[in-house]
């Protein structure tokens, strides 16, 4: 047997590999995407990987980066219905195969799967480029909170579609992996998400924030860090604390977020208090001055703030699916409730606000729980998964040995 050449020979699990990241959303934007991307390309660039970043111009400001290990190409972009703050790429497949002719990657790993998601794996297809995929974001689930239902379907092949080209659809759950395979996906694997736990930590707690919201010690401080957007099932929150309240009339409801149902939101219930956009340390007080967290997003991949929360030290109370289902053990470090049970929900808030015991109990165990869920244990998996696609594609390239001539 003989092997044609190929810079992926011999790839040891110390191997530097040349990656090239495509995403339609990226730091310094504020949503789970860009978050955990971010945390991606810092946990590979540890490993000693280097990254060429593909993502939409986010302002005219914008600037592409390039430093030691690290680059980005800039590309055109356009508002997303119902997501202004954030931009589609534009196609872009003829740019890329010229840019990766120059620059051949040794992989392409799509993050989003919109215009300039779909050019990259048609560009990487063309140059014979292996390819892996993220799944971040239901999008077909969201179409019914924005008046396009009938696109759901549409959208759901699509998205199968996409994925099924890659040689592999990476997702943060197991139960999220079963549902794709159900649905038809091939080659899913799970490589789940960490937590920032010095970041988010229970030490992070603020008396004067807590005092500003006319809360003390002894005050139940409900929190919910969210998009205030309609996909997000908020009115459960709402519903939730009305019944809290009846049970402790000193409860507070911090809301911690922007979004197109905000004013709205504010309009409709002046006693919530709406915190606004937080990031970084802002952001880790506010999680630790709060006592109970209410998540009941139905349309999370994952839902990096349910671990965020559990960190922080709060006792959360979410659906049963996505990151609540893979970290949470009911009554034990939280509280489950059956997906999409609004009634079970309530009945759950109001409990919990009754017994600030059980509260104190189930945030120490919250805390505990994620210690150890660190990125660096997860970029780990990550880098294995790439080396393995990379392995793989230099396999294909293996050439009989030809005949020798016979009279």
């Amino acid at each position: 047997m003989r092997r044609m050449n190929t810079p992926n020979e011999n790839l040891t699990s110390s191997a530097q590999l040349n990656i090239a990241l495509v995403t339609e959303t990226y730091l310094p934007e504020v949503n789970g995407v860009a978050i955990t991307i971010g945390r991606m390309v810092q946990g590979l660039r540890r490993r000693q990987h280097r990254i060429h970043m593909i993502r939409p111009r986010q302002s005219r400001q914008d600037v592409a980066a390039k430093e030691d290990g690290y680059e980005e190409t800039l590309v055109n972009g356009m508002p997303i219905p119902g997501y202004p703050e954030l931009k589609s790429g534009l196609p872009a497949k003829g740019l890329l195969v010229r840019l990766w002719k120059l620059q051949r990657p040794d992989i392409v790993h799509i993050a989003t799967e919109g215009p300039l998601g779909w050019s990259a794996l048609s560009a990487a297809r063309k140059l014979d480029i292996p390819v892996s995929t993220d799944f971040h974001t239901n999008f077909h689930s969201y179409t019914q909170h924005y008046g396009v239902g009938l696109l759901k379907k549409p959208i759901a092949a699509y998205l199968r579609h996409f994925h099924n080209k890659a040689a592999c659809t990476l997702v943060p759950t197991t139960s999220l992996q079963q549902q794709l395979e159900f649905e038809g996906y091939r080659d899913v694997l799970v490589v789940s998400r960490g937590v920032d736990a010095e970041l988010f930590h229970p030490a992070k707690r603020s008396n004067e924030l807590r005092a500003s919201w006319n809360a003390d010690e002894n005050t139940p401080v409900v929190m919910l860090v969210s998009r205030i957007a309609p996909e997000k099932n908020l009115h459960v929150v709402i519903q939730a604390f009305e019944q809290m309240r009846k049970v402790n009339p000193l409860a507070r409801l911090v809301m911690v977020g922007d979004g197109p149902a905000r004013a709205e939101l504010e309009k409709q219930h002046p006693h919530v208090i709406f915190a606004g956009m937080q990031t970084g340390e802002p952001l880790a007080t506010h999680y630790a001055s709060g006592d109970i967290f209410l998540y009941p997003s139905l349309t999370e991949t994952y839902g990096n703030v349910t671990v965020e929360a559990m960190a922080s030290g709060l006792a959360t109370i979410a659906y049963d699916y996505a990151a609540a289902r893979q970290h949470i053990q009911h009554d034990v470090n939280g509280l489950l409730v059956p997906f999409a049970d609004t009634d079970a929900f309530v009945t759950q808030a109001r409990g919990l606000v009754s017994d600030m015991d059980r509260v104190q109990r189930l945030r120490i165990a919250a805390r505990q729980t994620v210690e150890s869920l660190t990125w660096e244990h997860i970029m780990g998996e990550m880098e294995a998964v790439l080396l393995d696609i990379v392995r793989k594609q230099g396999a294909q390239h293996v050439q009989p040995e030809l005949s020798p001539a016979t009279d």
